[in-house]
């Protein structure tokens, strides 16, 4: 044949190949006429766009397969190896706009009866084939399954009771289904989220584990398992998480039942530590232990002889005095009846030259204003003791009252001529109101005050006692003192979630007479969230029992007391002196209090064993010193900034660890990852010095570099880490003077101050009085406090000196006083000198 004859025959031979094409579809073979490709085209072979997926049954409803392909003159559907009827495809032709080329597409519909039927040895499966002039192609089988969920569980969880942070795991097998059933957990018929509590771990054979049991884990656990075809839920199981009850630490003694002679005493403790919960065990022994006793029969006092006379005084006067001590009063026993002074006119020629005023003391005229020496202080008499013994206790440069009188002279204090000038802690724990003040001069400030009060400070325990001008009656001075309590001394009687939030404090003597209320400052450890808290003022009485005085937040102005809550600090106003402390009770355990973390090792270390002790304490300055106090004892220092945790109040221990030592120098000699502290020790509040050692080993001596990570959290909550890194051969040390006493202790001068609370107490009709000043000074709050004192501005003003004893500044004041347009501003202007 003519070469130029042979493309024309090829294509005459395509196009006839192209429109007859023999099917057999139903076991017939018939010839189906199509429309011819393109030329182009015409060697292409088929291929699928929608290639058949697998699909279930889900009950009666039949399903759907779909195939698609293109170029294709042909296409038809075969199941499980045999042709389905073409009448049962549903066909449809398009063209493809792009390439022109035809896309045939087919449909067919499977139903329950038909995989039924079928359905033995193998699943039933179906496929699609396409044709095109060029040959044919197989899409991939889909297979086609009948779905069903079983109703029985193949296993079931079962109730557990356990322990508190016990490892808890409960079983589930779901039902045997197709497809496979997803399994699910539900606690009180809500969905349990590993991600949202890590606490709860799903494994992969379904089972839930429970990594440490919570109380707040209690409940009815439920398995639930479900596909396309239904929804499966197991029977509940209920755990139950218990808490084994333990002793609290015993109470003190009791008081001898006898008043004289042979008794009994008793101490308690209570199952509260922690106390039984859902079913835990009671605490096994004694809650109450009795003991015989003596007591010592009351003796009753008898005056000493009269002192000698003192010398005569500016007032042309002069003292005697006796004391109560020959015996002194005990057990109970009577006081001395009568007066302890006596005064005496001097001559004419031993009296001094009237009107001459020591000097030295700018604002010397401020305090000209003589006492009445003769009148005696019924609940409390101080002492008359020399200037040069006092100047040893604390600092005073106050004026006349305070001044040195001449050599040999004494200075009068209201009371008894001077004994052992370094026993006034002891004498005082020596009277029957004061039997528990502890012979500690390092916790105890005191100092002598008069009506133009003064302040009493425990340095570096953030504890003050402001005493306000007036607050002592003219004619009084008291001595006065101010501690802060062990707490291996004193244990609160804490009940439920209450714990302790501020140091115990102690001032006195209790039952001196007050005209208006002093101001103590203390720390405390609470967040910042008073939503999350209930806190109580509380107040020991005579006999020894803590009573609640005070609400916070339903204060009464009625009461003698009232508290003001600053993020750090508590301020309490009170009329009567004595033992107090700040108690607070959780309401939710999103509560929390205020940890401080202290790191100490050894100041110098010669051997290969090396220790870092971790203190976790109150966030409160008297324990930081504290701790300060003891680890310079011990010759540790510290190696880290103090970091503050928040503890919350979840039953949780706090556990600590120490990671990422570099192993060619260091290495742990701990046989544990961590280290915990019970959260009960850390809740109470009333554990002093809680910490934890980590000993570690240094290969060499020569090493000297140490760097780590430590890593501190609670069981359930989120944690913190922290750097260290120091030398541990290199050693890394403000006094506050304890007591001032007249208008040194004040920043707002003695005059301007009482100009100032004559200006505004009075009221204004544009309130351009005290309750201006109280707005300007964000203390609206505290309104109906200042408005039931005789003097609301007075009050306001102690208030402010006491926040801002170190940090006041009397220009703001000032300011403050301009705005509400008082003319008092600008005495702040005047020198001392001028006031």
């Amino acid at each position: 044949m003519p070469l130029h004859l042979r493309p024309f025959v090829r294509w005459r031979c395509s196009l006839v190949f192209a429109c007859l094409i023999f099917s057999c579809v139903g076991g017939e073979h018939t010839a189906t006429v199509t429309h011819p490709l393109p030329a182009a085209f015409s060697d292409l072979l088929p291929h699928f766009l929608v290639e058949p997926d697998d699909v279930y049954i889900v009950k009666n409803k039949p399903v759907t397969l779909t195939c698609r392909s293109t170029p294709a003159t042909q296409i038809y559907f075969k199941c499980n190896g045999e042709w389905v009827h073409q009448d049962d495809h549903l066909i449809e032709r398009t063209v493809d706009p792009a390439t022109g080329l035809p896309v045939m597409q087919v449909k067919i519909d499977i139903s329950r009866q038909q995989v039924e039927k079928i359905f033995g040895l193998e699943d039933y499966w179906c496929q699609c084939v396409a044709w095109s002039t060029t040959g044919t192609q197989k899409s991939q089988k889909a297979y086609v399954r009948i779905a069903y969920l079983r109703k029985n569980f193949e296993e079931e969880p079962l109730g557990k009771e356990v322990a508190l942070d016990q490892e808890v795991l409960l079983r589930c097998h779901p039902p045997e289904g197709v497809p496979t059933a997803e399994v699910e957990w539900q606690k009180n018929e809500e969905l349990i989220d590993p991600k949202a509590d890590p606490n709860f771990f799903i494994t992969v054979d379904h089972n839930l584990i429970i990594k440490q049991a919570r109380l707040a884990d209690t409940g009815n656990y439920t398995c639930v398992a479900k596909n396309i075809v239904a929804r499966r839920k197991s029977s509940s199981a209920a755990v139950i998480v218990y808490v084994n009850g333990g002793w609290s630490t015993w109470a003190t003694w009791s008081a001898c039942s006898a008043i004289c002679g042979r008794g009994w005493q008793k101490r308690s403790r209570s199952c509260t530590n922690p106390a039984p919960l859902n079913g835990g065990t009671a605490c096994e022994g004694q809650s109450v232990q009795t003991s015989a006793c003596t007591a010592t029969c009351p003796v009753d006092g008898g005056w000493s002889e009269w002192s000698k006379w003192s010398a005569c005084g500016t007032d042309c006067t002069m003292w005697r005095s006796r004391e109560c001590t020959q015996p002194a009063p005990g057990t109970g026993g009577k006081a001395c009846q009568g007066l302890d002074l006596q005064s005496l006119n001097c001559t004419s020629e031993q009296c001094p030259q009237k009107g001459v005023l020591p000097t030295g003391n700018e604002n010397s005229h401020l305090l000209t204003i003589q006492p009445d020496l003769t009148t005696t202080t019924t609940s409390y008499q101080g002492t008359l003791r020399s200037r040069h013994d006092m100047a040893q206790k604390f600092s005073m440069s106050n004026g006349p009252l305070l001044e040195p009188l001449p050599n040999g002279s004494q200075t009068l204090h209201n009371g008894k001529l001077p004994g052992e000038p370094g026993d006034f802690v002891s004498r005082l724990s020596s009277q029957s109101y004061f039997k528990t003040l502890p012979r500690d001069n390092v916790n105890t400030s005191y100092g002598t005050f008069n009506f133009l009060g003064g302040r009493l400070t425990l340095p570096n325990t953030g504890i003050s006692l402001l005493i306000p001008p007036e607050a002592i009656p003219r004619g009084k001075i008291y001595e006065i003192y101010l501690t802060v309590q062990r707490k291996e001394d004193l244990r609160l009687p804490l009940a439920g979630c209450q714990t302790l939030l501020s140091p115990v404090v102690s001032c006195g003597p209790p039952g001196v007479v007050l005209t208006r209320p002093v101001i103590i400052s203390m720390d405390h450890c609470s967040d910042a969230c008073p939503e999350n808290w209930a806190i109580r003022l509380k107040k020991q009485s005579y006999e020894g029992s803590w009573e609640d005085v005070l609400l916070l937040g339903e204060e009464l102005v009625s009461e003698p007391y009232y508290c003001q809550l600053e993020a750090e600090t508590c301020r309490v106003f009170t009329e009567q002196l004595g033992r107090f402390a700040l108690v607070g009770e959780s309401l939710s355990m999103a509560a929390a209090k205020r940890l401080k973390l202290l790191l100490f090792a050894p100041a110098y270390c010669s051997t290969l064993e090396y220790s870092i002790r971790v203190y976790c304490t109150d966030d409160t300055q008297d324990l930081i010193k504290e701790v300060m106090q003891m680890e310079a004892q011990l010759g540790g220092r510290l190696i880290d900034e103090p970091h503050v945790l928040l503890f919350k109040d979840s039953y949780h221990n706090l556990r600590l660890s120490i990671h990422d030592l570099p192993q060619a120098h260091w290495r742990s000699k701990l046989l544990t990852g961590y280290q915990e502290i019970p959260f009960y020790h850390i809740w109470s509040g009333s554990q002093r010095s809680l910490h934890c050692t980590f000993t570690l080993e240094r290969l060499s001596v020569s090493t000297c570099e140490l760097s780590c990570t430590l890593c501190v959290w609670q069981v359930e909550g989120e944690g913190q880490s922290f750097s260290l890194d120091f030398n541990i051969s290199k050693v890394t040390a403000s006094a506050l003077t304890p007591a001032l006493a007249g208008p040194s202790a004040f920043q707002i001068p003695y005059l301007i101050r009482q100009k100032i609370c004559s200006s505004l107490d009075a009221p204004c009709p544009n309130g351009a009085d005290w309750r201006l000043l109280a707005q300007r000074l964000k203390l609206d709050r505290h309104m109906s406090f200042f408005a039931s004192k005789a003097s609301p501005t007075s009050v306001i003003l102690d208030l402010w000196e006491a926040q801002h004893f170190h940090s006041g500044n009397l220009n703001q004041l000032a300011a403050i006083m301009a705005e509400i347009g008082k003319q008092e501003a600008m005495i702040f202007l005047v020198s001392d000198g001028e006031c």
